[in-house]
């Protein structure tokens, strides 16, 4: 047996045994063991060339939380009852900086979740080059139905437990799911309150004018274009004239659609939890802003605007419609195995992920087996965190930075995301494979990182 291949079998037994002991004690996670398992089988090529993470168990390491903070969360609803959720923070790791990672509101939220979430931001962060580390929270509550009032007294609730956790050098969180500038604002206020001091860079997403970055509500959205934009030009093409299927009408998908739009693509579907509309004709992007962002309402209306288009209840048919490139920007596992043989029959060329890990195992297969240009999430949607850093250097620095500042900056780190995941994909034996070129270079940051400071 070669040397080579002694290396190999070495580091395949230490990442299946790390892998199995994670599977054997949370094996009821399985969100977060999908994340583990996507990242854990791109890294044989890099215990090979660092056998000094295997000496360091850095797997074992990685894959355990700092800390998870889970707490009880009591308010009041405008009928004066008393509602009960659960409140969580996983603070996995800050090697490269303070914790860093959204809250999410949404009654599907439980520890398997948050691990998943916080996991994927550890090497999402550390691919942006900017000092952030990984975490993710938030509760069981749903939003949805809710008086601003009852928002409110729950985000209060929810900060009078947080706050004692978090800081401008501690943790840092922002908004994700069920929680955008409304919630932040409820948030941020509680947190004065309580602190008696203005530490504005302890969360971001707030409003321009009392904290905020521009740019941050488009940035997610963007920035997946930005990152589409690099795929196709290594492959000597543009967005002009190409046909685009977007899930999800949320901040991601909204200005996804406006910047591919921008650049002269041609967006045909969108969805919300209920179903999808789908617009021959292109679909109408004020009208989509009017319906979710002014009235709130469910997308199903968007045919009482525009005639000639259709709505459809359910949600996984949107991959049905044939299209150049696909964006899957709602929630994780929306597009399954079969979903991707039917993408890809239909002739899909790229799929870039705005949401967190869109795609299950299989549909990942699909992609990759059948030559799909694929931007995985932790790369491709990293531009909201990015943003969110960059929000955090103008509180620093108590300034506020142009659109134009923000956006350029923005598109500068997606370029470098892309162009650290090609560039390392190709050094550890896989060319063209995004999704293991970001996994190893968030990795390899965060190992080396964790063996600068020794064990502890």
């Amino acid at each position: 047996m070669t040397t080579e291949v002694k290396n190999q079998s070495k580091a395949k037994e230490y990442i299946d045994s790390v892998y199995n002991q994670l599977k054997n004690k949370y094996g009821y996670q399985t969100e977060f063991l999908q994340a583990v398992e996507e990242v854990f089988s791109t890294l044989v090529p890099v215990f090979e060339q660092h056998p000094e993470y295997i000496e360091q168990n850095i797997l074992s390491r990685i894959v355990e939380p700092d800390r998870i903070i889970t707490f009880r969360v009591t308010w009041q609803d405008d009928q004066n009852r008393v509602h009960v959720n659960r409140g969580y923070r996983v603070q996995f790791n800050n090697v490269v900086g303070p914790y860093k990672g959204g809250l999410r509101f949404h009654p599907t939220v439980n520890e398997s979740i948050m691990k998943f979430l916080a996991f994927e931001q550890i090497f999402k962060n550390a691919l942006t080059g900017l000092p952030i580390g990984g975490a993710k929270g938030g509760s069981d509550f749903d939003p949805k139905g809710k008086s601003d009032a009852e928002i409110m007294r729950f985000c209060q609730a929810f900060m009078t437990e947080l706050y004692r956790h978090i800081g401008p050098d501690v943790d840092v969180p922002a908004g994700d799911i069920g929680v955008g500038a409304r919630e932040i604002g409820y948030l941020w206020g509680q947190y004065k309150r309580i602190k008696a001091m203005h530490e504005a860079g302890v969360l971001t997403g707030k409003q321009p004018g009392y904290g905020g970055s521009l740019v941050r509500k488009e940035a997610t959205g963007y920035g997946l274009i930005y990152f589409v934009e690099e795929m196709l030009k290594d492959a000597n093409d543009t967005l002009s004239g190409k046909t685009v299927v977007v899930s999800g009408s949320g901040n991601v998908a909204i200005y996804a659609i406006e910047k591919a739009q921008h650049l002269g693509a041609k967006v045909v579907a969108c969805s919300d939890s209920n179903g999808y509309v789908y617009d021959p004709d292109g679909i109408d992007l004020n009208v989509v802003k009017e319906i979710k962002e002014v009235k709130g309402e469910r997308i199903k209306k968007y045919v009482e605007y525009r005639p000639n288009a259709t709505y459809t209840e359910g949600c996984t048919g949107i991959w049905t419609i044939p299209c150049d490139i696909a964006l899957p920007c709602a929630t994780q596992n929306e597009i399954d195995g079969e979903s991707a043989k039917i993408l890809i029959a239909n002739g899909v060329k790229v799929v870039a992920e705005g949401a967190n890990m869109p795609s299950t195992p299989e549909a990942i297969n699909e992609y990759l087996a059948n030559g799909v240009l694929f931007g995985p999430a932790k790369a491709a949607n990293a531009g909201g965190v990015a943003t969110s850093a960059l929000e955090m250097a103008q509180n620093s620095s108590r300034t506020y930075w142009s659109f134009e500042k923000v956006d350029e900056k923005l598109r500068d780190i997606m370029r470098n995301i892309y162009r650290t995941s090609k560039e390392c994909a190709e050094k550890y034996g896989a060319p063209g494979n995004l999704m293991v070129g970001a996994n190893v270079a968030g990795f390899v940051k965060v190992a080396d990182g964790m063996i600068a400071e020794g064990v502890y």
